[in-house]
Parts: C-alpha cells; structure tokens; sequence
C-alpha cells in the first residue's frame, strides 16, 4: 500500500513539474517581442560591417530611376552608414507593425521611415530626434474638391495606408468634432493610394504632407491643400537597448541639419518639380515602371545564357557603364561591360559600341570565368561571386586568394574565406607568398566591388518585377 502511495505521489510530482514546465514555456513564448529585443547596438553593428535600414518604395523614401538608386531617405542613410564606416543594407517594407517587429528581432537595426512620435509607438522603439515636422493631408480630385474644412469630412470614405498614425487621426476628428468617418485601410503605400485618387478609383486618401507635395508636382489633377492636424515631429526609430546607436545617429542628424547638407537634399526631392516629373513618372523608375534600362531585352537574353536572373546581369551593367554604349575607361575599357581591348579580341566583338555585340562579347567572357570555378565552387551564388571579383581584377588574382585559402585551411568553395586573402593582397606578406602567381593587386577593390553590385541587385530583386 505505501509502495503504491509512494509511486502515486512521485506520479503527481512529476505531472505536475511538467505541467509548471510547459506553464512556464509557454508564459516566455507569449513575451511580446518588443519588450526583450535583440542585443545588438553600435559596436555590434561596426563589428558585423552593416547596417539594416527599413525604407519604404515611394517618392520620398527609395526607389530605382534608370539603375541608379534614389530618394530621400536612402541618401539620408547612405550617408550615415559612411558616417558610422558600415555598409548599408536596405529592407523595403510597407508594413509598419512588420517594421516594428524587424527592429526588435534583429531583422533590421533602423527604422527610416517618417513615424510621429507618440507614447504608444515608444514600446516599440526608442525615436531619434526629430527630422522634421509634418501634418497630415488630405488629397482629392482639384475638379471636384468640395472638402475645405475638416468637418467635411463627415460621412465621407477615406482610404489610409494600414499600420499608420492615419486612422487614430481621423478618429480623434471623430471623437472631437463628432462627425462620422468610414475609414478603410490598405496594404498599399501612400503613392498608390494617391494614384487611385488621380484615377477615380477612390475619392480621398491621408497622406505625409512630403509626400502630398512631391506628388502635386506631376499630378496637376489633384488639391492636396487641406491639412487635417497641426505638424507634429516625426523621426526614425531604433531598438530601445541601443543607446550608442541613438547617440550616434542623433550626432549625425544634428550636424546635417547644421550644414547645408539636409537642405539641399530636401530641395532635391521636394522642391525639384522638374527632376521629381521625370524620376517618378519615366517607365524606367521602379516607381511607376518595371524597367531598369532601354537595354532591358537584351539584356535578359544574355542572362538567358548565363541561366541568371537578368536583374543581377543588369546590375553588372550598370556598374560598368551605367548603360551607356560608348563609355570608355580611362584605362580603355569600352562598352555596356567595359570589356578591355585584349578581351574584346578574344571573345569576337569587332563593334564595342554595338550594344548587342557589346553585351554579348561580355556574356562569353563571363561565362567562360563561370566554366574556370564551376568545379572548385559548384554552389552557383557562392560561384558568381568569384565569377564577378574574377570580372572585375582578373580570374588570376582570385586564383591566387583561392590558393592561399587552401594553403591556410580555409574551406576553399565560401567567397568570404577566399575574400579575406584577396583583400590582402597588396600586402608583401601575402602576394610575395610562394603559392601566389600574379603578384600584387589591390584585391579589397575587387571584394567592394562584388559587394556593391550584390547591393545593386538585391535593390533591384526588390524593386524591379523579374
């Protein structure tokens, strides 16, 4: 009886150390996110190289305009990353909810996006100071625009972008002015919404008053002269437990704001009726285009033979030459993918002017590079990569820190092991090595510039339809 007591209790025992086992699991698995972010601050962040930036795809943020890339935010940022001596990496993201949660799981280290400061969204994030100040505004059809005031706002629809400040804006007029609004949020940027406005599709949308002016510059149809609120302060947003991080992008901000730095930008993208027409409404902005260049078909038909995805191909293109047909060198590189006298020979093209023949003289030396590496590094995106620093400094230099790799037993078929010894040679210890047969080269050019056109292609995987 006490043998069968004993084993019930120890039955019990342990039932019930389970059960506050799997109690206590499930009570750390329903922390919120926000409230235990990621570890990661500036040093951090120095140390791993880069920079994780949240941008949206819109006129004032960041966008593709014939290769290049553009817009606001992006500058802002561009310039910060070589503030802090970090490469830039960007997430396009319209989701400001999917932003917040990026922050703090370490998906991204900044949040650029023009957010007003509040007590509920400080959970969230820890806020830079401000950038500047905006309202919010109201935009209809010019034709039509019987809303002057905000009480007309009673019994009308208005389309938001979702997760913004937007709807507790116009709920707020709600609740003050008593007046009734059907608000409707969309999984669409401010830009979008703003074009069904121009088409009809929609009657009233909430936007940034940046935003609202830019697109008042191209879109004369529309009356963009109604603010809904005074201007509050909006700014950009980092993780709460990073101080250093703060401090540094604070410091930056005060010094630009303190040169003319912010303010010629700020005339660029705002003030530029002109330049803001062409970037925003050319078929080759990824704005309201899906092109990167007018060299779009052949382009795809070299990728094609490469079996790449023609954005990464255009990328290498425009790193080269910026698409233009007669650009040359100073060290007399001509063509599309600057190819050198000697190569141009070797692989058939007579006309480096011609795009076609251009392009595909390139093609041919960049697919022999791929037939070098094929056996050493079978995995194609680690292949590219030594396929592209061969591109750029020659297949021999590569060769070269791929043997001093093996040398040092590093896994020889990982373009970071190979990048290390590339970047080092234009140091006497490495390129007089007795492994090494090319000699110096400045091969941490090479390592940038695969990294670069890497960058390129990832903005334009995200931006450009494929």
């Amino acid at each position: 009886m006490k043998h069968n007591l004993l084993i019930f209790t120890i039955l019990c025992v342990s039932v019930f150390a389970v059960s506050c086992g799997e109690a206590q699991k499930k009570k750390k698995r329903e922390v919120p996110y926000w409230e235990n972010p990621v570890q990661l601050d500036l040093e951090g962040i120095k140390k791993r190289g880069f920079i994780r930036a949240v941008v949206d795809n819109s006129s004032t943020s960041y966008y593709i305009y014939r290769g290049r890339r553009m817009g606001y935010e992006y500058e802002l940022l561009r310039n910060l990353a070589k503030r802090l001596d970090v490469q830039l990496r960007l997430i396009v993201n319209q989701d400001v909810q999917r932003a917040y949660y990026l922050l703090n799981t370490g998906g991204a280290d900044i949040i650029a996006i023009n957010l007003v400061v509040n007590d509920e969204r400080k959970k969230y994030g820890a806020f830079t100071d401000p950038l500047t100040s905006l309202s919010s505004v109201l935009v209809q059809n010019r034709e039509k625009a019987t809303i002057k005031k905000v009480e007309g706002l009673d019994g009308k629809t208005i389309h938001v972008r979702q997760s913004t400040i937007y709807r507790s804006q116009l709920e707020y007029l709600e609740d003050s002015l008593q007046i009734d609004i059907d608000i409707i949020e969309e999984d669409k940027n401010s830009d979008e919404l703003v074009e069904e406005v121009v088409r009809e599709e929609i009657e009233y949308t909430l936007v940034d008053e940046g935003v609202a002016l830019v697109n008042s510059t191209y879109y004369r149809g529309i009356d963009v002269g109604l603010k809904v609120n005074e201007p509050r302060p909006v700014a950009w947003a980092v993780r709460t437990n990073a101080p250093n991080l703060l401090e540094a992008v604070n410091d930056w901000m005060e010094k630009g704001k303190s040169s003319t730095y912010f303010a010629i930008l700020y005339g660029k993208y705002f003030l530029n009726k002109k330049n803001n027409y062409y970037r925003n409404k050319s078929p080759f902005s990824s704005i309201s285009g899906d092109r990167i260049s007018i060299y779009d078909d052949l382009i795809k038909q070299g990728a094609e033979v490469l079996g790449w995805d023609w954005r990464l191909l255009a990328s290498l293109v425009y790193k080269e030459s910026r698409f233009d047909t007669v650009a040359t060198s100073y060290a007399g590189a001509k063509g599309l993918l600057q190819l050198m006298p000697v190569t141009l020979e070797r692989f058939g093209v007579s006309n480096p002017n011609d795009p076609l023949e251009s392009l595909m003289g390139g093609v041919r030396y960049l697919k022999y590079l791929d037939k070098f590496w094929l056996e050493r590094v079978p995995e194609t995106n680690e292949r590219i990569k030594f396929i592209l620093a061969s591109y750029n400094v020659g297949h021999g230099h590569v060769n070269d820190a791929w043997r001093l790799a093996l040398k040092f037993g590093k896994d020889t078929q990982r373009w970071k092991n190979v990048a290390y010894y590339l970047e080092r040679k234009s140091q006497p210890k490495y390129y007089r090595d007795p492994v090494v047969r090319s000699g110096y080269a400045k091969g941490y050019l090479a390592v940038a510039y695969v990294q670069d056109i890497l960058s390129i292609y990832e903005s334009y995987r995200v931006l450009v339809e494929p």
